[in-house]
């Protein structure tokens, strides 16, 4: 495991995390099981389809809202509730909810944005997993931080099998993006395990 930390920022990074053999087994049966959708958004009175394939599961009555998108939650798969039970164990809070993100290949992206939903609990890890093509996840400074200001970006090289943590406060001081790789041709998929609050 390595750290990565900065002003506001702490990440903790397990490269290969998950042996070759299960990250194959798995990325093969999400790819064929899960229920992908490409959501679309409205931006500048125009609509757009966002640039990569979702899914998302959670606990019954959690709700979920990111760039304007109602997300709706599928049941979860066995083997993404084991998963979830060794992540638990790992960050030690609950995690109710995965959004599952589906890479086609380089074209495919993720804009700059924090996690930063008022759905989710504020101090809890962001917590990763990478199968598939490796991938350049880049982080900057919000340009209103005080405390992360006139900090250099950091890049982190996530492959196949990696565990990523994103710890507080690291949503609050810094954005993320992964960006384009146009001569890629592999898929990708990233699976982000939370912790939303419990509905009233």
């Amino acid at each position: 495991m390595r750290t990565i930390s900065a002003p506001g920022l702490t990440l903790r990074h397990w490269p290969g995390w998950m042996p070759a053999s299960g990250a194959d087994a798995l990325q093969d049966h999400l790819l064929n099981a899960v229920c992908w959708r490409q959501e679309q958004i409205r931006l500048f009175g125009r609509t757009h389809a966002i640039p990569r394939l979702t899914s998302w599961m959670a606990d019954p009555g959690l709700r979920y809202r990111y760039s304007g998108l109602e997300q709706k939650p599928q049941p979860w798969s066995d083997a993404l509730l084991l998963l979830r039970q060794r992540l638990e164990q790992l960050c030690g809070h609950p995690l109710n909810s995965l959004l599952l993100n589906h890479y086609r290949d380089g074209h495919d992206a993720m804009g700059c944005h924090a996690d930063d939903e008022p759905e989710l609990v504020p101090d809890a890890s962001i917590v990763s997993v990478s199968l598939g093509a490796s991938r350049s996840l880049r982080f900057k400074p919000k340009p209103r931080s005080a405390l992360a200001a006139q900090q250099p970006c950091q890049v982190l090289e996530l492959g196949h099998g990696d565990l990523l943590l994103m710890d507080a406060p690291t949503q609050q001081h810094w954005l993320h993006e992964l960006p384009r790789r146009r001569r890629l041709t592999q898929s990708r998929i990233n699976l982000t395990y939370r912790q939303l609050r419990a509905p009233d």
